[in-house]
């Protein structure tokens, strides 16, 4: 059996506990280590407001871009693994502080809906901790089913936004 096709992927990650920055390169780090995986580029990091429940800390974002010829859910599950791995615990409260948040944004082209995974991810479009960053590093790029990522730049303020010093 061939193998399966490079694809480029895009994965937001986001942090806001214990040492949100030094999470997010930790995160860079083992997403670079995936087998068959190699990394193509990455954003700067990005303080935020956290979109969940009053009281949590501030986000720390980026987007990273791969070349991998892992399967979609294969992908998904080495992030889970990861996210596992650097402290997260599941206890379903929905957009709850959490050391390491892995999404899987984009992968090529595909829209897929699974009950595990929807890509494009939902939200894409509306969050800027995801738009800003991802412009940055893939400026040319077509959403599948929602147009080029230029326009949904401006559909979405930046205003709440704050590029943090590069080290």
């Amino acid at each position: 059996m061939a193998a399966p096709q490079s694809v480029a992927a895009y994965i937001g990650l986001g942090s806001n506990l214990a040492d949100p920055a030094g999470q997010i390169k930790a995160a860079r780090v083992a997403l670079s280590r995936l087998p068959a995986t190699r990394e193509l580029a990455f954003s700067a990091l990005y303080r935020n407001p956290p979109m969940g429940p009053a009281g949590q800390p501030d986000y720390v974002n980026a987007v990273m871009a791969v070349e991998t010829r892992l399967e979609a859910e294969s992908l998904l599950a080495e992030l889970q693994r990861i996210e596992t791995e650097q402290g997260r615990v599941r206890t379903g409260e929905r957009w709850g502080a959490r050391p390491l948040d892995l999404d899987l944004l984009l992968y090529g082209q595909a829209r897929i809906v699974t009950p595990t995974l929807t890509v494009p991810h939902p939200g894409i479009a509306e969050r800027a901790f995801v738009v800003y960053p991802l412009l940055e590093i893939a400026p040319d790029l077509d959403i599948p089913g929602l147009g080029p990522l230029r326009e949904l730049a401006g559909r979405v303020s930046s205003a709440s936004l704050t590029r943090l010093a590069d080290d």
